[in-house]
């Protein structure tokens, strides 16, 4: 466990989602965290330093007792100790050194931004109802377990699917003929999959279908020519809100950084 915590002191993690925005987002530290943690060869720590790990880790799932902080507060110290002989060495002179600080110093203020920019726009809970609404309709309330042939072209579509009719066997015909290296030695089979996983073109033809019967024509998506065989159907168990919450929450989060970066890009001159 102390060499866990030690190497999370030692490379602190990426700030942005620690300072997400939330009903339970860490508290401004209190007055008793001013002050000096330990001096090290006449170098004073900022007891501050050990809070920030500190709410950090608490943001990844720590438990803030005094075991973790008294373990953070030896890696900091063993932190300063390795600076202080880098500096004495000349290591932390040296190019690549120094290209990575550029590199962190970057990333910490870039990360500062975001995090920012969400405390300003935090996600509201009618906007992870509308989520959780729109991704139900989306996934609907089916999903469908398929066999599918791929070939490269409608006259290869079409005389896979003469065949078919002569009495092959779907699946015996996917082994042999297939493009789908995915599916080709199950016999296309597609296993249990909902319609909004598919390209529009074979969803809808997959939903049109009766059990146990194939399309009459071939379907046509960005990978080629399909021929689609339903085996079964049956009624999706959507979870409730509390359940996917978190995870509607984050895709919000990341449609907002997405949003932040593509007007940045829009008005930047890049060359």
């Amino acid at each position: 466990m102390k060499k866990k915590i030690l190497a999370l002191a030692l490379a602190l993690p990426s700030l942005a989602l620690a300072q997400l925005p939330g009903k339970e987002a860490a508290k401004p530290a209190a007055a008793a965290a001013s002050g000096t943690l330990a001096t090290v060869n006449g170098v004073a720590i900022p007891r501050q330093r050990l809070e920030t790990v500190i709410r950090l880790q608490t943001a990844r799932g720590a438990k803030d007792n005094e075991q973790l902080r008294a373990q953070i507060r030896e890696a900091l110290i063993n932190n300063e100790l390795l600076n202080q002989e880098a500096n004495r060495s000349g290591i932390a002179k040296k190019p690549e050194v120094q290209q990575q600080l550029d590199l962190n110093r970057q990333e910490v203020i870039a990360n500062a931004m975001v995090a920012e920019h969400l405390r300003a726009q935090p996600v509201s809970d009618a906007e992870i109802q509308k989520e959780y609404d729109r991704t139900r309709a989306q996934t609907g309330d089916r999903e469908y377990k398929a066999r599918h042939i791929l070939v490269a072209t409608e006259d290869d579509a079409k005389s896979v699917l003469a065949e078919l009719k002569k009495g092959a066997k779907f699946d015996e015909l996917a082994q042999k003929r297939s493009l789908d290296e995915g599916t080709r030695p199950r016999g296309g089979d597609l296993d249990w999959t909902l319609p909004a996983n598919l390209e529009k073109a074979f969803a809808d033809a997959l939903v049109k279908l009766e059990k146990g019967r194939m399309t009459d024509a071939p379907v046509r998506t960005r990978f080629g020519f399909h021929l689609i065989q339903l085996e079964d159907v049956r009624a999706v168990s959507f979870p409730p809100l509390a359940q996917v919450r978190q995870q509607l929450q984050q895709r919000i989060v990341g449609q907002r950084v997405e949003s932040l970066v593509r007007d940045l890009r829009a008005k930047a001159k890049i060359e």
